[in-house]
């Protein structure tokens, strides 16, 4: 397979994310992660076509932890591989599970949105003992049923448009105005078109049959949320035309979620790490704290 890497000089002119880099190897690849803070662990996992900026909100607030958050392969500063159909569920999977691996994470309190939960949610369905705590924010476990006619539409929009831009992605789907400088930022990893073939194969990769790549993964992790004592919380947006309303499916899977209903932030959009970072950190801090208190 052919590996490209995003010159770095794209990202020196981004102001709100200072971060160290880090890197691990994966395969013959770099998977490139941020790690600030010390204390309990909080792993940040991102999705479609967004890379570790999207959680940059979150560090400030959560200064009292170790916040990682890590850009699957494919996306922000980790190595690009060439072709679409070389993404597979598998491949991340097996990318996220050398990730915790090598940088012997444990006791994490998980954060999860978009294919970070695919993902992320079939890791603790697989591994539960390296979780402490989860926050789930707009995602969903498919069983692999027909998905509707509008993601679809999404998937040929992915795999054939001719200048795909995650910034333009970020501004269609959110809610408020996205500045020209932030949505310059999600497009700093992907400089010409061969290094998007990771954005653009993630929403192939959503099953619509039940017997594709990952279904039986995300049918155990609906499983073992069923018997999660362990805390949860349940943070969704008001403005996702996808997502929004789907809280109360994990709202009622996982026991152990904390409050009468699910948190639901008004005005913002599917990324709403980016339109509303800030409360949803803080909710995060309430969350872990409180926690905390009772152990």
């Amino acid at each position: 397979m052919e590996i490209l890497k995003t010159d770095p000089a794209r990202f020196e002119s981004i102001p709100d994310f200072p971060y160290q880099e880090n890197y691990v190897d994966f395969e013959e690849m770099q998977m490139h992660y941020i790690d600030e803070g010390e204390g309990e662990v909080i792993l940040a996992l991102h999705g479609e076509p967004t890379w570790s900026y999207l959680y940059r909100k979150f560090i400030p607030v959560l200064k009292d932890y170790r916040f990682i958050a890590p850009d699957m392969i494919g996306f922000g500063k980790s190595d690009k591989i060439v072709g679409w159909k070389n993404y597979t569920f598998d491949l991340h999977f097996r990318s996220l599970k050398n990730f915790i691996d090598k940088l012997e994470l444990n006791d994490i309190t998980l954060i999860v949105q978009d294919w970070g939960g695919l993902l992320g949610l079939s890791l603790l369905g697989e591994y539960p003992e390296r979780f402490k705590r989860v926050v789930v924010l707009n995602t969903f476990l498919p069983k692999g049923k027909k998905l509707p006619w509008y993601f679809r539409l999404w998937q040929l929009y992915a795999k054939y448009h001719p200048a795909l831009s995650a910034g333009r992605i970020v501004k269609f789907a959110s809610f408020g105005k996205i500045s020209k400088e932030v949505r310059k930022a999600y497009d700093s990893p992907f400089p010409e078109k061969k290094y998007k073939d990771g954005a653009k194969a993630f929403p192939q990769l959503v099953p619509s049959k039940p017997d594709a790549e990952g279904v039986d993964r995300m049918i155990k992790a609906r499983k073992v949320l069923s018997e999660w004592y362990k805390p949860a919380l349940v943070i969704f947006s008001d403005k996702d035309p996808v997502f929004s309303g789907l809280e109360n499916f994990f709202h009622k899977l996982i026991p152990g979620t904390k409050g009468d209903r699910p948190i639901v932030i008004q005005d913002a959009g599917h990324f709403l790490q980016e339109e509303k970072g800030e409360d949803i950190a803080h909710h995060v801090k309430t969350f872990i704290e409180s926690d905390l208190v009772k152990s």
